[in-house]
């Protein structure tokens, strides 16, 4: 009898400290090569005074190439400001135990396109790729984030990564902190 409720204890452990399945948007392989990317994840959500202001995270693995995409998107009644990526822009991340990991934005510039939807919101939508430095996915899976900056082409934001939030959007609870923990053993 207690070798039966040790083994059950144990096979109840290993479910619940199991790596959850890696979901992807993507994952193509043809001729030209191979592309993966994991689902958008809202890493901030900001609503205030009529403005919401979501970035979302996915990870992309292009021909053994990792890289983060950002996807800002920016809604309001009012002026939308527009942040332009260049090739000088960079997304910083500290994490808890202190160190600051650096990404470098691909040469790509892009400031957005502007949408206005049927309630007359306008919308901005401003999407960047960013490369990983040399040895920074040891440090991005074995420490949460804790704040993010973001260097554009003619501005500088900060982001206080919180540690579990339930998004307006969509009432679904997320865990930003753990963003690269959770989803860097899926490209690598």
């Amino acid at each position: 009898m207690k070798q039966l409720i040790a083994l059950t204890l144990l096979l109840i452990s290993f479910t619940s400290f199991a790596q959850k399945p890696c979901e992807f948007n993507i994952d193509v392989t043809d001729s030209i090569g191979t592309y993966k990317s994991t689902k958008e994840y809202i890493i901030s959500e900001q609503n205030f005074a009529g403005n919401t202001n979501y970035i979302f995270f996915s990870l992309a693995l292009t021909d053994g190439l990792p890289t983060l995409n950002v996807q800002l998107l920016q809604k309001s009644k009012g002026f939308l400001k527009a942040n332009c990526f260049d090739k000088n822009s960079k997304l910083f991340l500290q994490l808890n135990n202190g160190k600051i990991i650096t990404l470098i934005h691909l040469d790509e510039e892009n400031c957005g396109s502007l949408i206005r939807d049927d309630k007359n919101f306008d919308n901005r939508v401003i999407t960047g790729s960013f490369m990983f430095m040399k040895d920074s996915f040891e440090e991005l899976k074995n420490s949460p984030v804790s704040l993010m900056r973001i260097k554009y082409l003619t501005d500088t934001e900060d982001y206080v990564i919180k540690k579990e939030f339930t998004s307006e959007l969509n009432n679904i609870v997320y865990q930003p902190e753990k963003f690269f923990i959770n989803t860097i053993p899926c490209i690598e």
